[in-house]
C-alpha cells in the first residue's frame, strides 16, 4: 500500500468517526435542551391551588370518587386537604420534569414521533437505587433494568406519556391530556395505570401511594 493511499484510508476513517461523534454529541445536547424546556414550562407556574377528582379502578378494592385540593408552592412544596381515606399516587403527578429525569441514566433520543406532530421520545434507564423497592439480593438489584419512555410536546413543551417497562413488560404508565386555564396550558386529566403483578414489585407501589387520611398532608 502506498502512502497516499494509507493517508487516504486513515482520512476516511477519521471522517467517518468525527460524523459519529457529532451524532452522538448533538444527540445528547438536543435531548437535555428538550428536558431544560420542558422544565422552564413546568417551573414558569409560580404557586397554584387545583381541584381534584381521583377515581380508582383497582379489582377487589372499592373507593368512592374521592375531591382533594392540592395546593402548590414553587418549586417543590405540595400540600393536600381531604376529608375522610382517599388514595393519592405520588409518583408523576407532582414532580417536576428535572425530578423525573434525574432519576434516569443514559438518556437519549429514542424516537421522533412521524405520525404526530411535535412529539418526541426520550428514553433512559431507571436508576434502581432511586427507588423504595427493597431488593432480596445484590445480583436482583442489578439485573434490574427497567427502561423508561418519555413523550413530549415539544410545541407546548409538556410531558404526555411516561412509560416504564422491564424488557417488553410493561410496569406503569402515566397519560397526561391538557387544557388552556388562564393562558397556562395545564394538565385537565391525568391516568395512572400499574401493570404489576409480581408481589414484591407490588411492595414498591404500595411505598409510592399516599393515604390521605381526613388532614392536612404536605408531600
Amino acid at each position: 500500500m502506498s502512502l497516499a493511499e494509507y493517508i487516504k484510508k486513515i482520512s476516511k476513517r477519521i471522517f467517518y468517526i468525527s460524523i459519529f461523534v457529532s451524532l452522538i454529541f448533538s444527540n445528547q445536547t438536543y435531548s437535555e435542551k428538550i428536558i431544560e424546556n420542558t422544565n422552564n414550562q413546568f417551573n414558569s407556574v409560580e404557586d397554584y391551588k387545583v381541584n381534584m377528582l381521583v377515581e380508582l379502578d383497582v379489582p377487589a378494592f372499592r373507593m368512592p370518587k374521592k375531591k382533594y385540593k392540592v395546593f402548590y408552592k414553587n418549586p417543590n412544596k405540595i400540600k393536600v386537604k381531604a376529608k375522610g381515606f382517599g388514595i393519592l399516587p405520588k409518583t408523576g403527578l407532582f414532580t417536576s420534569p428535572n425530578d423525573n429525569f434525574d432519576n434516569l441514566k443514559d438518556i437519549e433520543i429514542s424516537t421522533i414521533l412521524p405520525n404526530k406532530d411535535n412529539r418526541v421520545i426520550l428514553t433512559g434507564s431507571l436508576i434502581v437505587d432511586s427507588l423504595k423497592l427493597d431488593m432480596p439480593n445484590e445480583y436482583s438489584r442489578i439485573t434490574f433494568d427497567p427502561i423508561v419512555e418519555v413523550t413530549i410536546d415539544t410545541s407546548m413543551w409538556v410531558i404526555e406519556n411516561v412509560t416504564t417497562k422491564l424488557d417488553t413488560l410493561k410496569l406503569f404508565q402515566i397519560n397526561n391530556y391538557y387544557k388552556m386555564y388562564d393562558d397556562n396550558y395545564m394538565p385537565e386529566k391525568s391516568i395512572v395505570e400499574y401493570y404489576i403483578k409480581d408481589k414484591n414489585l407490588f411492595n414498591w407501589i404500595n411505598k409510592d401511594v399516599s393515604n390521605i387520611i381526613g388532614q392536612d398532608q404536605s408531600l
